[in-house]
């Protein structure tokens, strides 16, 4: 549907900016007003850029996060999954998951037709990336022929017959949060939770899921390196899901250390792959099966078993049958980078650290992400991790293959790692724990 003109009264912008610069309470309508007249131009960037700051140093309460999220929502058009249907005509319930963002995060590509395996339907609208954390769609775009715009019929049919789909959102879902997170980025004020929040779950509500995971990362390769904030974060963005009537839970999970073995794009569809054919990295498996669990969970589909519909070829299929109705070839080959590099382990000992960051901005620089929107990413630059945290390793053995096609890129990667692995003596254990916390 559009979006509906805002008719209530008028505001002046910096009385509202005063308002909460003084630490005082947004009154819904003042919420209302400000995001409409923001998204249509009235207010100004600089007014709306000072009004962040303001909610920045004096944050927001619950009733004043869930209206900015409804007004943001009210900026566009929302989806409405309620008729979706099976083609025998049985009802289908929805359900969705949103990661914070990570490195070697590849979890949307096994997780959605695992999910879709027991019936329950997965609409999982995803981004490009920017920066050190790689981005859904730029992976699934090394598979030959896949294509991420969908109209929103091929979606509701694909979602019937397949029960899966992976997608670009439309621009027509949240236009204000597309404004805002512009401002945001570059006036310093990224790191307010009640806007964090509200941006996230404001799409993820007009995206019309009837359940949401969140899968809110924690660590150096995380957004949220702080346990609080993440814990924070998660918390209010719960909070807001229940308001909407969505059933909302989120998981902490740490992102200290890279998901899996690999990070770029043709590679993590490679592990995906791995990972639905039975095998796979421990980690991502266990990261999959867990948000398949909570996922199928919130939907009321009680009972399932996603551990036995990876080792069984289940999910396998829908994910033929997902990646083929995009137009893509499951059976094709992936693109190879024509250029590697080897990273060397510096002594003997217990591999105990593998910064994500540091392995997330060497992949970025070989090529796999982007630093600016418009930058075009190369399918088969990344890194290959030949050891997790936890392995005993050797001076001199291969601890990482770096990938790219532009070998002059190797050096700012190899400096992107310096410092990035920590060595032990044999006998140490690493201290990370993937899923460090639950909230509902």
């Amino acid at each position: 549907m559009n979006r509906a003109a805002y008719t209530g009264p008028a505001f002046d912008a910096v009385d509202i900016i005063r308002t909460k610069r003084d630490k005082g309470t947004l009154s819904p309508e003042q919420i209302t007003w400000t995001i409409d007249a923001y998204t249509r131009g009235t207010i100004a960037d600089e007014q709306m850029a000072a009004l962040n700051m303001a909610i920045l140093l004096n944050g927001m309460d619950r009733a004043e996060i869930s209206q900015w999220t409804a007004a943001m929502i009210a900026s566009g058009e929302r989806m409405d999954f309620s008729g979706l249907r099976t083609p025998a005509g049985a009802a289908m319930a929805t359900t969705d998951k949103h990661s914070t963002g990570g490195v070697g995060d590849k979890i949307t590509l096994p997780l959605a037709p695992l999910v879709a395996v027991f019936g329950a339907a997965v609409p999982q609208l995803s981004g490009r990336g920017l920066g050190h954390t790689g981005g859904t769609l730029d992976k699934l775009e090394a598979i030959p022929g896949w294509r991420a715009s969908l109209s929103n019929e091929e979606m509701m049919r694909q979602l019937s017959e397949v029960g899966a789909v992976i997608c670009a959102a439309g621009a027509g879902l949240a236009p204000a949060d597309k404004k805002l997170y512009a401002l945001r980025d570059v006036t310093g004020t990224v790191e307010a939770i009640p806007l964090i929040a509200s941006s996230i779950m404001s799409k993820k509500i007009a995206e019309g899921t009837g359940a949401l995971v969140l899968d809110v990362k924690v660590g150096s390769g995380a957004f949220m390196k702080n346990i609080d904030m993440a814990r924070e974060l998660a918390q209010t963005m719960v909070a807001l899901g229940k308001d909407a009537g969505v059933n909302t839970v989120a998981l902490l999970t740490d992102m200290s250390t890279p998901l899996g073995l690999t990070a770029g794009n043709a590679i993590e569809v490679e592990e995906s792959v791995e990972v639905l054919a039975g095998g796979g990295p421990e980690d991502v498996v266990e990261l999959t099966v867990k948000l398949a669990e909570e996922m199928l969970e919130a939907a009321g589909i009680h009972g399932a078993d996603p551990a036995a519909a990876l080792k069984d070829g289940r999910a396998m299929d829908v994910w033929r049958r997902m990646i083929s109705a995009q137009g893509g070839d499951p059976d094709a080959a992936l693109p190879v980078a024509k250029e590697s590099e080897t990273f060397y382990a510096p002594a003997d000992g217990v591999l105990v650290g593998l910064d994500a960051m540091a392995v997330g901005v060497a992949a970025w620089r070989l090529g796999a992400g982007r630093a600016r929107k418009e930058d075009i990413v190369q399918a088969g630059a990344g890194v290959r991790m030949h050891a997790k945290p936890g392995a005993v390793v050797r001076a001199g053995e291969p601890l990482m293959t770096l990938l790219t096609d532009t070998p002059e890129k190797f050096e700012r990667a190899r400096e992107a790692l310096e410092g990035a692995v920590t060595i032990a003596p044999e006998g140490s254990r690493p201290a990370n724990q993937l899923i460090i916390d639950r909230i509902a």
